[in-house]
């Protein structure tokens, strides 16, 4: 098995909603001064669900119990993020804005030569390289702050109004208010949060059907499926097969100390003039073994096909939230859909497999911050508590569905 797929991603989702009756969020959108802000947009963070403050400022949404993150936006303003909890009754909650002197004011900003680069690479690596990633389109890249350090190899991209996103593979316009987006080109990992809004795309009867459909891919197989299935004890019926990755220190990798000694020592005969040729040969050949020595993983990881059982990784924590906690790594193979054909083009990506594995969509999840916590409809809690890689570590904004989705064959 492969140690180290270069490309990971942290996703991050972070609302819950329950099949319960609803309740009355309310209240008013007001600046520091007390003045009201009518045309203000309110917005459920990965759903749906938005409204937008009357000529009072005054706005209302209907809610089930749940927890969601609520975000308020008005040009000339800095949004505001809050999470709210609806549980049994009716919930009033007033949000105070402050204006936003980079939006009113006049900047000059320096030209830099390289944004577009940056932008294309925060395109590839935000919305995807997956044949849906194709029908997308950053309609106001503009809004993107930028930054990348030289130093650090770091690339970080955030925003202070909303990034559009149009997706025309699954019929969604999405509104992102980007918190934060890194990408760091040492170690290749992708981490990004933010609030998502969904919106959707206007078309004919042919469109929205391809896009029900498209939609319905989108979330077989994703994230949010597995977790919304590990949820109510069913993963192993809706196709995932969950497995163990053993990650082990590799005996036979000589220690960093010793190898960098050699390295030393060798490269330092190699700049002397007086050997002979056959010793040359010699050294040549120490070297280039050292330097193998060097680049070998530092772990090995060895497949468990011992299936775990959702019985034995599932904890309810209260009555709306689960989670999960486990050691190593989790090897989670989806059988119901197989690895897209250019899945398999992409460098970095590919997951090792068992001779007699078909080509399944294979994720694998790796624990950094303990225990996961997650919801009903598979959104989870803390987005640097996991690290994909493999087929989700793959699919980002473009294959996203909100938080409310359902698929065709649970609709009532």
């Amino acid at each position: 098995m492969k140690k180290f797929i270069p490309f990971c991603a942290f996703l991050f989702f972070c609302t819950l909603s329950f099949a319960q009756q609803s309740f009355i969020l309310s209240g008013v959108v007001k600046d520091k001064n007390g003045e009201t802000l009518p045309g203000a947009g309110i917005y459920v963070s990965g759903y749906k669900i938005a409204t937008v403050a009357d000529n009072n400022g005054k706005y209302s949404l209907s809610l089930k119990p749940g927890n969601y993150d609520i975000l308020v936006q008005l040009i000339g303003y800095k949004a505001l993020n809050q999470n709210i909890i609806i549980s049994d009754k009716g919930l009033i909650s007033n949000f105070i804005l402050e204006q936003d002197s980079f939006q009113l004011n006049e900047v000059t900003i320096k030209p830099d030569p390289n944004r577009e680069g940056y932008v294309r690479m925060f395109t590839d690596f935000f919305i995807g390289t997956t044949p849906n990633a194709t029908q997308c389109k950053i309609i106001n890249p503009n809004v993107l702050i930028i930054d990348y350090s030289d130093e650090d190899a770091k690339l970080t991209v955030k925003t202070n109004q909303f990034l559009i996103i149009e997706n025309k593979a699954l019929g969604y316009r999405i509104k992102y208010q980007l918190n934060n987006f890194e990408f760091d080109n040492k170690t290749r990992i992708i981490y990004y949060e933010g609030y998502p809004y969904y919106e959707d795309l206007k078309g004919s009867k042919g469109q929205v059907k391809r896009w029900a459909a498209k939609r319905e891919i989108a979330y077989h197989g994703s994230p949010q499926h597995f977790f919304n299935s590990l949820y109510f004890g069913k993963s192993k019926a809706e196709g995932f097969i969950i497995n163990k990755l053993i990650k082990q220190v590799d005996r036979t990798r000589p220690t960093d100390s010793l190898i960098n000694a050699k390295l030393k020592q060798f490269r330092g005969l190699n700049q002397g003039s007086s050997e002979k040729l056959t010793l040359s040969i010699g050294k040549n050949d120490s070297l280039n073994y050292w330097l193998k020595q060097r680049n070998k993983a530092k772990e090995i990881s060895i497949l468990s096909r011992k299936e775990v059982l959702p019985d034995t990784l599932v904890k309810k924590y209260n009555e709306s939230i689960k989670s999960i906690n486990f050691t190593d790594a989790l090897y989670i193979i989806y059988t119901k859909e197989k690895e897209a054909a250019s899945y398999a083009n992409q460098i970095g990506l590919s997951v090792s497999r068992p001779l007699d594995m078909p080509d399944y969509q294979i994720s694998i999840v790796n624990l950094l911050v303990a225990p996961v916590y997650f919801y009903e409809n598979g959104g989870t809690y803390n987005p640097r508590s996991m690290l994909y890689q493999g087929y989700w570590s793959w699919e980002k904004i473009a294959d996203s569905v909100p938080l409310d989705y359902l698929p065709a064959t649970v609709k009532k």
